[in-house]
């Protein structure tokens, strides 16, 4: 069993409130979202220990010893800033812990410049049924479990 935690902190909204339909009908896969505190810049975490399969400005992969991937999409159509905005602090290809910080970000910014910062946080690969205790909704702090993967 995998536990998720969460890569930053805000509120969890679930899937279903994502403004883009690829997210929102789980096309990528199941999981959840975070609408993200917008106090101050911060840095998105990893969210499961494992190696970084694929790093961009706004997304990021980490796959576990399971073979387990987690997506963590920083904001919708934020692809569009070119990664303005976006501090990549780790390497594809390098091993992360669980709570590292990955990416530093602004959500305040991301808004500001005209996209959602609400963050989807997907089971690659996954079936709805291979996920429990899905966090849907409430506040959560960086590393407060968002789903178990069997």
């Amino acid at each position: 069993m995998t536990t998720v935690t969460s890569p930053l902190a805000g509120r969890a909204i679930g899937l279903a409130a994502v403004p883009d339909p690829v997210f929102s009908g789980a096309m990528v896969g199941p999981g959840t979202a975070i609408d993200p505190a917008r106090d101050e810049a911060s840095e998105a975490v990893a969210p499961v220990d494992g190696v970084i399969v694929s790093l961009h400005p706004h997304a990021f992969v980490v796959v576990d010893d399971e073979g387990h991937g987690v997506l963590t999409h920083l904001g919708i159509d934020t692809v569009q800033l070119n990664g303005e905005g976006f501090e990549l602090l780790v390497n594809k290809g390098d091993t992360v812990t669980r709570g590292q910080a990955v990416v530093r970000w602004d959500p305040a910014a991301v808004e500001a410049a005209g996209k959602s910062p609400i963050c989807p946080v997907v089971a690659l690969e996954a079936t709805a049924d291979a996920l429990s205790d899905l966090r849907q909704d409430g506040d959560v702090k960086a590393g407060d479990t968002l789903f178990g993967w069997q």
